[in-house]
């Protein structure tokens, strides 16, 4: 357990997040910002004056606050418009930044597209975290999630170590239920990884795919196992369209806390996640997703797998992508800075 987790953001994502966070007891406090709701200051300003008096992440914490004598967990919930409410976290996790909403002809923009808003949500992030934390461990799930982690580190510049995204994770559990689902095994039963960047050039590790200890390709064709990877990389983009707003929530959150407690704990577990490569899989000073061991110290080691000729190619497209996007965040801050 920690003193201190904070969350930035309280949207659904930070909802889950802080409720989970709460009743795993993983920290005495929690402290949760989110400048929401805005004043529009187009409206009235009575209008303004009630925006300004309401706060998403209060109302959250005191919802949940107001439950734990039923599930008979003491826990401190701090909220905060500003970013006060992060002092003295010893982990962060930031979810700050705007998801992807439909277009008037149901199209929904790339995490991409969303670069040029999330940057300067995320200097302001960054700025939050520096003036209220000391060297805290930082997970960011913001999208796109590699430039906005790599953002943190040049605006932060940490630890290697203390600074990881989210993704592989979630990307990985996906492919993992899609390959459940088409062998009608138990989820229980199925080992994957998901590499590269989060985006639609993500690579499922065919190779280190497994059911009970056996590959994979016992149990499922070529044709369907083309078909579930596919749909991987697709996933987020189908939950979003079914929901028609937001994206998805609930995943998300379970796969940072399982990273979480993999860090509270020690347990010293192999997770694919976002981290600062320097030469491994031969790339260096990017944010790609690889599996790391993560224990008490964020990102105690880097994992480099065999890869076969066709993923490595695929790994070398997505590092690419990454790449580009970092270069495009890099030509967007000097705008911005």
């Amino acid at each position: 357990m920690l003193k201190k987790i904070g969350v930035i953001g309280a949207g659904y994502i930070g909802g889950v997040l802080v409720q989970e966070i709460s009743n795993r007891r993983l920290a005495r406090e929690v402290g949760v910002c989110d400048p929401a709701p805005i004043p529009d200051p187009n409206q009235p300003p009575e209008q303004q004056a009630v925006a300004a008096k309401q706060s998403v992440a209060k109302g959250k914490a005191l919802d949940i606050l107001e439950g734990t004598p039923i599930v008979r967990r003491d826990v401190k919930i701090v909220a905060s418009k500003d970013y006060s409410a992060l002092e003295g976290a010893e982990l962060v996790i930031n979810t700050a930044g705007v998801p992807r909403k439909a277009r008037p002809d149901g199209t929904y923009p790339s995490r991409e597209e969303l670069l040029a808003i999330n940057l300067k949500v995320t200097l302001q992030v960054a700025e939050g975290i520096r003036n209220n934390c000391d060297d805290p461990i930082i997970i960011s799930i913001a999208n796109p999630l590699d430039a906005i982690v790599y953002t943190l580190y040049k605006k932060l510049n940490p630890p290697k170590n203390k600074l990881m995204g989210m993704a592989g994770q979630l990307d990985s559990s996906r492919y993992c239920y899609f390959v459940a689902e088409a062998a009608n095994v138990s989820v229980e039963n199925v080992s994957a990884m998901v590499l590269g960047g989060h985006g639609d050039d993500m690579v499922p590790i065919r190779s280190s795919c497994q059911i009970a200890g056996i590959p994979v390709t016992k149990f499922l064709s070529e044709e369907k196992l083309k078909a579930i990877e596919e749909r991987t990389r697709k996933a987020g983009g189908e939950v979003v369209g079914l929901l028609g707003f937001g994206s998805a929530f609930v995943s998300p959150a379970w796969a940072t806390l399982e990273m979480v407690e993999a860090i509270i704990y020690d347990k010293r577990k192999i997770i694919p996640v976002c981290a600062y490569l320097d030469g491994e899989y031969g790339v260096k000073g990017l944010f790609v997703g690889v599996p790391c061991i993560l224990g008490k110290n964020g990102v105690e080691q880097v994992i480099e797998l065999d890869l076969t000729q066709e993923e490595k190619e695929a790994f070398a497209k997505s590092v690419a992508s990454v790449r580009k996007t970092c270069d495009e965040a890099e030509a967007m801050l000097k705008e911005l800075t």
